[in-house]
């Protein structure tokens, strides 16, 4: 049975100059937050944005300097940043230097925010001992209190700055389930064919379309129908309109990826040929595996790539994905329509796969032919045995393993477990989480 969709997650954003410390405290709130992380090799793991957990309460939390390429000093691209981020965010945390004070420009920006109704948290940062409290008089002057100062570095002041924080967030609206609707996702950097890839879907005369407004802001989803099988695609405002950004906030568009992927249950991730694979395209590759999304890789514009350089490119995005090799990759042209058949197919497909449930005694016969194949390192010279295995969810498939010692099973072993799943379960395009839970011997599985 299709999952229930997703809600979207309050989000908020950090925003300020140079070297005021968003990246800390980004780094500081998202880390704390972490329960269970899967280490993955070949992954850069430079997070633009991240959930964030508090009183169970959650939020996504977004880093705007990062998006954005970097820190920008105040001016009209700091300005265009800050109301990009606002946009889309709830709450707005301003992050300003506690230790060398109010810059010229701060109060243009505390003006704009204001004027925007969303709230606005004012956080003092670098506040790392008590001399330096005598500096918040002077942020008084911006009309933001209460004040929050805090020392991201040393972790102090984060609890009442999380406190008072989820206080301003909306309330989550679980969305109702849909029986047979497949929500798809079409992301991608700007410029690799995602508005000509929705508008060719679009135009199919066997397409029947209704597009209808969301729930989420600006966000327009697409219902559509197609071979008889119901389809949502997500956020087709922000994908058909022609993207006009200025140079530095490109990659905040990396923001509406993230929450389109949160909601979907396939995410269509468009490459372009002529440029392979890029940073920003392994970014986005990252954030729909951490999130457990079945995807489907399409290398758009093939039909401008010359022959004898077709090889070399689908080499060089197959070896780049390698990390998520669950995912098809399909070489397209939404020009000539090259491939475009074989799409919604491989959607369905994706779907399927990911919402395969495995019956108990099947898991625990295939755990036992998987570790009696290959066996399970020594840990502190002693063997490490897995009892049982259960799958708790789909939309992913996830598992979880019971052994003596989750500790000691090295990732590569972690790895090697997931692909023989994947096989002995005939589902390659699935997306797989697999935790370790620890249970001593004698311990009943009741």
């Amino acid at each position: 049975m299709p999952s229930p969709a997703r809600p979207a997650l309050p989000l908020v954003a950090i925003i300020g100059r140079a070297n005021v410390g968003k990246s800390t405290l980004f780094n500081c709130l998202t880390q704390s937050s972490r329960a269970l992380v899967d280490d993955w090799p070949g992954v850069t793991r430079d997070r633009l944005f991240g959930t964030v957990t508090w009183d169970g309460h959650s939020f996504l939390l977004a880093d705007t300097g990062g998006l954005t390429g970097g820190d920008d000093e105040l001016g009209e691209l700091v300005r265009r940043q800050a109301e990009a981020a606002v946009a889309e965010a709830d709450v707005i945390l301003l992050v300003m230097d506690g230790k060398t004070g109010p810059q010229p420009g701060d109060e243009k920006v505390v003006e704009y925010l204001r004027t925007t109704g969303k709230p606005v948290l004012l956080v003092v940062n670098k506040i790392d001992h008590p001399g330096r409290e005598a500096n918040l008089a002077d942020f008084y002057r911006f009309g933001l209190a209460p004040l929050y100062p805090v020392s991201a570095a040393h972790k102090i002041g984060l609890s009442t700055l999380l406190n008072d924080l989820i206080r301003y967030l909306p309330p989550t609206v679980e969305a109702p389930e849909e029986e047979a609707v497949i929500r798809v996702a079409v992301v991608g950097r700007p410029n690799v064919g995602k508005s000509s890839f929705i508008n060719r879907i679009l135009g199919e005369e066997r397409l029947i379309v209704s597009p209808q407004p969301g729930t989420t802001r600006d966000v327009i989803d697409t219902p559509f129908s197609y071979q008889g099988q119901d389809y949502l695609l997500i956020d087709t405002a922000g994908l058909r309109r022609h993207s006009k950004m200025s140079p530095g906030l490109e990659k905040y568009m990396a923001l509406k990826a993230v929450r389109a992927v949160q909601r979907c249950h396939v995410a269509v991730l468009l490459l372009d040929a002529q440029e392979g694979l890029t940073q920003q395209d392994l970014r986005i590759a990252g954030l729909i595996r951490d999130e457990g999304r079945g995807c489907l890789v399409g290398i758009n514009k093939w039909d401008l790539l010359e022959a004898e350089a077709r090889p070399r490119v689908l080499n060089q995005v197959t070896a780049g994905l390698d990390f998520m090799s669950y995912a098809p990759i399909l070489p397209l042209s939404v020009k000539t329509g090259h491939n475009i058949a074989k799409v919604f197919p491989l959607i369905n497909e994706i779907h399927a796969q990911s919402g395969h449930r495995a019956g108990t005694r099947e898991l625990n016969l295939l755990l036992k032919e998987i570790t009696a194949r290959v066996h399970p390192p020594l840990f502190h010279h002693r063997p490490i045995k897995f009892f049982y295995l259960t799958q708790p969810e789909t939309h992913p498939p996830t598992f979880v393993a019971f052994v003596n010692h989750p500790e000691g099973v090295p990732d590569s072993y972690r790895r090697y477990l997931i692909k023989q799943l994947r096989q002995g379960l005939g589902i390659p395009y699935a997306p797989i989480r697999l935790f370790l839970k620890k249970r001593r011997r004698g311990t009943k599985s009741g």
